[in-house]
């Protein structure tokens, strides 16, 4: 506790990270207040349907994932989730379109540019989703809900839907910019969160009146398994031995030396999941806009996240793209480029192609049972809820939660210690770093 409370203090020393805290947390604030305002139009106390309809399935989730702003209505109702699946369109163009491979080299222009595409593809995905979330409202509240009906409604509240979510990603960049962590992830967590408190006190007052109290201890136990298996995955590394060679420059003497590249079991971290869900979240989109009986079929299958299909195409997703986001984001060719011009190489292994395809094989290897961990955390709610458990509770024993959390507090963590060791304070832990998820999320 001494120790705590002494990084506390050495924390609020340091001027810029003092600022750059409580401006995380003024827009973080902005953003839980903007989730409490109705679309304009429609009567807050008659919501009550639309409550009951996200307090299970996939709506369930996306309520979690907007921290409560999808079953209230909200100017925010439809979260980040449009912009992470415009960022997943733009990356899978960047792999087969060549202006978008050109835009990718061009360094900091660049990725301005595919940050400006991918803003304009994020309002035309908002517009349909904003749609058929009116058409949902329409379908689940009664006409006294709304103050009015017709075009003065829908368009003025699809434009607005649109803002708003574009305003939630504004509030994101300035976290990612002003404050600490990575704003997206951020705002994705402190949703996540806000829903915790009302999911564990709904889970004890079923189990209290059920006499199960031993069960909700048992619960917790389980939860605690996971979460401790989910920062052993976060975290988990494999190392590869690099020999440097010696050089003589003048009198001095470089090189000689052993040192270690830690790669990570889950270098993706938690994006695959995030990836994943917002993919998932598509089969909402198609029940409001399709006609058809057999598109309807097929997106309520997908939307049944205790069904085989559901979970069974969830986990493929979050294994593709582990191995999709590795890829983008760690470079066997550079690694290997990067060893031979500092006189570096693997023992045993020959620098230039062969240390390429040696590093390929170790990150394949090494991926594999990372993803298909990854995979299985993100479809472990459907197992507690299949076991008895409220879904709203469930939901925190899967990487769709849990591991969205570990994952981002991890990150923020290290980036307040890294402002501390740069100014020779101590940091947060004892043994001197806390190991994040690489590349901050989005």
């Amino acid at each position: 506790m001494k120790r705590f409370i002494e990084t506390l203090k050495n924390i609020y020393k340091i001027e810029d990270l003092r600022f750059r805290i409580g401006t995380t947390l003024f827009l973080l604030l902005i953003y839980r207040l903007g989730s409490f305002v109705s679309l304009p139009g429609i009567d807050p106390a008659q919501l009550q349907n639309l409550e009951n309809q996200t307090s299970d399935g996939l709506l369930g989730l996306i309520n979690m994932f907007s921290g409560g702003a999808f079953a209230q209505a909200s100017i925010f109702a439809l979260g980040i989730m449009p912009y992470i699946s415009a960022s997943i369109v733009i990356q899978l163009m960047g792999i087969a379109v060549p202006y978008f491979q050109r835009l990718q080299k061009e360094g900091e222009s660049g990725r301005r540019k595919i940050n400006q595409i991918t803003r304009y593809l994020t309002v035309i995905i908002l517009i349909p989703q904003a749609s058929a979330y009116l058409t949902n409202l329409h379908y689940q509240l009664p006409e006294s809900a709304f103050a009015m009906n017709g075009l003065w409604f829908n368009i003025p509240s699809i434009v607005i839907l649109t803002a708003g979510s574009m305003f939630v990603l504004w509030l994101g960049e300035r976290i990612t910019d002003k404050g600490i962590g990575n704003g997206i992830s951020l705002i994705i967590m402190i949703g996540i969160i806000a829903r915790l408190p009302m999911a564990v006190v709904q889970e004890f007052g079923s189990r209290i009146n059920g006499g199960g109290l031993v069960m909700f201890l048992i619960e917790f136990v389980v939860l605690f398994v996971v979460f401790m298996a989910s920062i052993a995955l976060v975290q988990g590394t494999r190392r590869i031995p690099v020999q440097y060679a010696k050089r003589i420059v003048g009198n001095k003497q470089y090189g000689g030396v052993r040192q270690y590249i830690p790669l990570k079991v889950n270098a993706a971290g938690v994006m695959p999941i995030i990836f994943a869900q917002a993919i998932m979240m598509v089969p909402i989109t198609i029940v409001g806009v399709a006609n058809s009986e057999n598109l309807r079929g097929v997106a309520a299958a997908l939307s049944n996240i205790t069904g085989f299909w559901y979970n069974f195409t969830q986990f493929l997703l979050v294994v593709a793209f582990t191995y999709f986001y590795t890829a983008i984001t760690i470079n066997p060719t550079q690694m290997a480029e990067d060893m031979k011009k500092n006189g570096g190489f693997i023992p045993g292994v020959k620098p230039g192609k062969r240390t390429v395809e040696f590093l390929d094989t170790v990150m394949s290897r090494i991926t594999l049972p990372g993803s298909i961990f990854l995979g299985l955390i993100t479809i472990l709610p459907a197992f507690a809820m299949m076991a008895g458990i409220s879904q709203s509770f469930a939901y925190f024993y899967g990487g769709t939660s849990l591991l969205i959390l570990v994952g981002v507090v991890l990150d923020t963590l290290q980036q307040i210690e890294s402002h501390l060791l740069m100014r020779h304070y101590d940091g947060l832990m004892k043994s001197g770093r806390i190991k994040g998820r690489p590349g901050g999320g989005m």
